[in-house]
């Protein structure tokens, strides 16, 4: 009976000890890292493939105020002989369909606007040099009974009897009702190695900045 006794008496303090021994905390799990999620970023405007003729014709950004928008163009002489203009850019505007927009070209935009009525003068291009023109319109309706026009894309021949390439835009020529779109003469550009960026549009009671 002692001996039962003494058994019963060390396994009490076994169960004891262990019970008031500290319990053993599970190791801490490593914190959770959220994948990262890219930020959103518009997609560039694709850069125009120098043509066959050795030249590459892309857009330079937009500058508007009250309505008023001037649109820059740049050609550089990306082949390996001179290249040589004199005129008005040749333009055509197409809709979201594909379908021709019927507009009046006004060389010099006077009717539009002043400021981008220089006459035309010859210019030679050397290899990797730029000339630069504007498109000139007036985001205006004045019918309500003639439906607004949107041009979203965009063909440019360097002048009229050359070939003509898409320029990509980075958003619609809207030209309300108004039927008309001013072209500028071709301008040599000053030497940059700065790639083309959007204008910044002024405020309203800034007139547009002239892109060349």
């Amino acid at each position: 009976m002692r001996r039962t006794a003494r058994l019963i008496g060390a396994l009490a303090g076994v169960t004891l000890m262990a019970a008031c021994a500290p319990a053993q905390r599970p190791a801490d799990a490593l914190p959770t890292v959220p994948p990262r999620t890219a930020s959103p970023s518009a997609e560039p405007t694709p850069a125009a493939t120098c043509s066959p003729e050795g030249i590459a014709i892309t857009e330079r950004g937009v500058s508007a105020a009250m309505g008023l928008r001037a649109l820059g163009l740049e050609l550089v002489n990306c082949g390996d002989r001179p290249y040589e203009l004199r005129g008005y850019p040749a333009v055509a505007l197409r809709d979201a369909d594909g379908d021709p927009v019927t507009v009046r070209i006004i060389p010099g935009a006077k009717p539009i606007t002043s400021g981008f009525d220089a006459p035309p003068t010859r210019i030679v291009l050397a290899p990797g040099e730029r000339a630069g023109a504007a498109l000139i319109w007036r985001n205006l309706v004045t019918d309500a009974t003639v439906p607004a026009t949107n041009g979203t894309e965009l063909d440019v021949a360097p002048i009229a009897g050359r070939p003509a390439y898409p320029v990509a835009l980075s958003g619609p020529i809207d030209l309300g009702n108004t039927g008309r779109l001013g072209v500028s003469a071709w301008k040599r550009s000053k030497p940059s190695t700065d790639a083309p960026t959007p204008a910044v549009p002024p405020s309203p009671t800034t007139p547009p900045v002239n892109p060349l």
